[in-house]
């Protein structure tokens, strides 16, 4: 079997880091990611939400550099996540990130999240396995 998925977005609101009872941070993405299309004459346009897990390292630094409106390419794998509530099962799909690219906004300048006098800036890409 073969579960891959590749997104290119950008983020709805900044990454949300919390951490396990182990101490592994944990990074919640949330993705916008358009598709376009042509429908008879007309261009239309659908926005998917995805929500995005990053672990380790790599969480840490999403946290640190990207914020709300961040370009990113995850490559990860998808997964479906369930549980009850109220009684109810509940179920959602989401990506577990293998790697996060941090993506320049148009016209050449880095999305970074940090200023100027920082003597470095993000990595070009990272990678970090989820812990289990």
């Amino acid at each position: 079997m073969y579960n891959k998925i590749i997104l290119i977005g950008n983020l709805t609101k900044d990454p949300e880091l919390r951490y396990t009872p182990q101490g592994t941070p944990v990074a919640v993405l949330r993705l916008a990611v358009n598709h376009r299309y042509k429908q008879a004459d007309d261009m239309k346009q659908e926005t998917m939400f995805i929500d995005n897990v990053v672990f380790g390292k790599q969480a840490e630094t999403c946290s640190k550099y990207l914020n709300k409106g961040s370009s990113v390419l995850v490559e990860g794998r998808l997964q479906e996540r369930r549980w009850e509530s109220n009684g109810q099962q509940k179920s959602k799909f989401e990506v577990v990130a293998q790697s996060v690219r941090f993506l320049s906004k148009k016209g050449g300048s880095q999305e970074s999240g940090f200023s100027s006098d920082d003597d470095i800036g993000p990595p070009e890409e990272t990678t970090d396995l989820e812990p289990f």
